[in-house]
């Protein structure tokens, strides 16, 4: 390897529940990764999304979703695999709270593991973190889209996607730093394309200074765009994450970035792999799916390269969900009823959980798009 180059390998969520979990107690971690840990070995700066906290705690946070969590032994398997750095900011880390936070935190500080995008507070949750390989110094930035794991203030939680702050903390990493790489945490689940929005949020990351732009959390891959010599990903899938009911389906597809970084350039391959179907793990796809998985992804690159057909997908996503938004936010307009609410004769009929699903879907920028375009139509 030339000695003025960096290897980044960034992968997507792992989420060590169910079979995986099993392997960890086993202390079977060849089979977690199978052939994909030589790529793993061989690169300078390996990461991972770490999608749950790490806890014996079950004292669980109110939200919507499901809360996860995994053994604090789990950290184990992102040792042997060669994993120095794993990105926090994403909207599980607080699912079980400071408690869940902080054991998380210390199983990387005892493991050796770098992290970025939590704190215990708002400005912690910011802080860059920096490596030099090389002679070249790169910065690693990490925030997520805004639903139950966010700090804006004091309270301990993950560095949140607003476009103005990150946008200083991109300029102010440049000036730091030969290169900076946002890896951001967000976009619509089980959907394989950015929306409109993601796609000009990007961009500006990279107007901003980012040489690279790094997405993930929808549970399928999406494909990529190289925007003014700076590659954007919109999303890598799923890492490792075994869900018993999710199989032979596009949440067991994904793919890593490996970035080879000069002082110059930021070039990058991309590695499919298979995770949690049959065989629980990661395995590289065969001949056959390889060329499946490039087909795919020829054709979701051809919609993020033309901002029509981008725009076009993305009605037809919200047309399709449109039922959805449209029921959560469905009033009562029954006169008498609200005569005898107002004065207090009939108790409120918005429940803890129903005032959740309202805050999420508002303050949340991906539910919040598809909200907005529901109810203008």
């Amino acid at each position: 390897m030339n000695k003025k180059e960096i290897k980044i390998l960034i992968t997507g969520d792992f989420c060590p529940l169910n079979r995986i979990d099993d392997l960890i107690n086993a202390e079977n971690y060849g089979s977690i990764f199978n052939d994909f840990l030589p790529l793993i070995k061989e690169s300078d700066i390996a990461i991972t999304n770490l999608e749950c906290p790490v806890t014996q705690t079950s004292e669980k946070i109110k939200k919507t979703g499901p809360n996860l969590k995994a053994p604090v032994k789990s950290v184990k398997a992102l040792v042997f695999a060669g994993f120095k750095l794993v990105t926090l900011a994403n909207n599980h880390i607080m699912d079980f709270g400071v408690t869940g936070l902080d054991s998380t935190i210390e199983a990387c500080n005892k493991s050796g593991i770098d992290f970025i995008g939590v704190g215990s507070n708002l400005q912690e949750a910011r802080k860059p973190k920096y490596n030099e390989i090389n002679g070249i110094r790169v910065a690693f930035i990490n925030f997520c889209e805004n639903e139950w794991a966010t700090t804006n203030g004091d309270a301990p939680g993950a560095n949140p996607l607003n476009p103005v702050a990150n946008y200083y903390d991109i300029k102010e990493a440049k000036a730091n730093a030969d290169h900076v790489i946002v890896i951001v945490h967000g976009g619509h689940e089980h959907y394989s394309l950015p929306s409109p929005r993601m796609q000009e949020t990007y961009r500006f990351f990279v107007d901003a200074g980012a040489s690279a732009v790094v997405s993930h959390h929808t549970h399928c891959f999406s494909g990529f765009e190289v925007y003014n010599n700076a590659p954007i990903f919109y999303s890598l899938g799923n890492f490792v994450f075994d869900w018993n009911n999710k199989r032979n389906s596009s949440w067991n597809i994904g793919y890593a970035v490996q970035l080879e970084v000069t002082l110059d350039a930021v070039n990058f391959l991309i590695h499919p792999y298979r995770q949690g179907d049959l065989q629980p793990g990661v395995l590289l796809l065969n001949m056959q799916e390889k060329e499946e998985f490039e087909n795919e992804l020829s054709r979701l690159n051809n919609f993020i390269g033309n901002k029509t057909l981008l725009q076009q997908q993305f009605n037809e996503l919200a047309s399709r969900r449109k039922a959805y938004y449209k029921y959560l936010v469905e009033p009562f307009n029954n006169r008498i009823f609200s005569i005898l609410y107002a004065r207090k004769l009939v108790p409120s009929f918005l429940t803890t959980k129903r005032r959740n699903l309202f805050l999420n879907i508002t303050r949340c920028e991906a539910h919040r798009d598809l909200l907005i375009k529901s109810l203008t139509e």
